[in-house]
């Protein structure tokens, strides 16, 4: 009995390693990724030591637009065609991720970040502008506006990352911090796995089409953005953010979809009573990434909020 419960435990073990090898999926040249992705109006510098894609459109007040977590500058599509006739908007890929991919020096703090974004804009020739981020996005754009605060006009939080959370992170985050598992992110992220992300950040899942998978599964198989999502994700969370939200005395946006399942509605409400004189609007029937989801809804609200005096 002792012997076939052994030999049923060995093919089990043979039968998940069979199955988890088959999902292991090699990193993709940056070269062919970019080929597929960088279209115009596409450009690279150079900044700190990496070659950061670009994309500026309009003119106008300028809007610096900073993507969320294992995102690209591509979710800010929408509002670049919205808000391009009156706006000079700058959107650009974060270290590791989309086409800028990774930072060998593994600056990936929200600190660390916002200094990356003010060389950027910098060399843009960008001197004073809004601000908006999504996600992890926003989380940079606080930690900039606290560091930068006379660079930042306005300031625009899309479901913002930057409080302490009460529940656990969303399971793929979690996996990164797992040593063994986190190794095998890097390796084992199946189309599969990604598909179900960008469905779970949508409050309507219907609106996800295969394209939009294919672009945030290959980005994210750009060579070198795994092992950087997996360095940043272990990176012990920022207390300094938090501490100083009291320090912002410039117009704030908060927009929060009230359908977000990977942060929670409360903590746009929790940023709200944190900033002073900030401006909170829900929006019914949006996920995560709302200014992806509906962009003409809320570029309008953007829109309305720039141009108040």
């Amino acid at each position: 009995m002792a012997r076939w419960i052994i030999r049923a435990l060995l093919a089990l073990l043979f039968l998940l390693a069979f199955a988890t090898l088959a999902m292991v999926r090699l990193d993709h040249p940056a070269a062919e990724v970019e080929a597929r992705w960088a279209t115009p109006p596409s450009k690279f510098i150079d900044v700190d030591g990496m070659r950061v894609h670009v994309r500026e459109r309009g003119t106008g007040p300028t809007l610096v637009l900073l993507h969320g977590s294992n995102s690209s500058l591509f979710t800010w599509e929408g509002w670049a065609r919205e808000l391009g006739g009156d706006h000079h908007i700058i959107a650009f890929d974060l270290p590791g991720h989309g086409l800028t991919g990774p930072d060998a020096k593994a600056r990936y703090t929200p600190q660390d970040m916002a200094e990356f974004v003010d060389h950027v804009v910098t060399k843009l020739g960008a001197d004073r502008f809004a601000l908006a981020g999504n996600s992890m996005g926003g989380h940079i754009a606080l930690a900039y506006a606290l560091e930068h605060p006379k660079r930042v006009e306005k300031l625009i939080l899309i479901d913002s990352t930057g409080l302490p959370r009460e529940e656990p992170r969303p399971l793929v985050f979690r996996i990164t911090n797992i040593p063994l598992l986190g190794r095998l992110f890097v390796w084992v992220t199946p189309r599969f796995a990604v598909a179900a992300s960008v469905r779970q950040v949508y409050g309507d899942p219907s609106k996800v089409t295969d394209e939009m998978i294919g672009l945030y599964d290959d980005l994210l198989l750009r060579e070198g953005n795994r092992e950087a999502s997996r360095i940043r994700l272990a990176l012990p969370e920022d207390s300094e953010t938090p501490r100083r939200l009291g320090e912002l005395h410039l117009p704030v946006l908060i927009l929060w979809g009230a359908r977000d399942k990977w942060v929670l509605p409360k903590y746009g409400e929790r940023l709200h009573q944190a900033i002073a004189g900030s401006k909170l609007v829900m929006l019914d029937g949006l996920g995560h990434v709302p200014m992806e989801e509906d962009p003409a809804v809320t570029a309008r609200i953007a829109r309305d909020f720039i141009s108040q005096p």
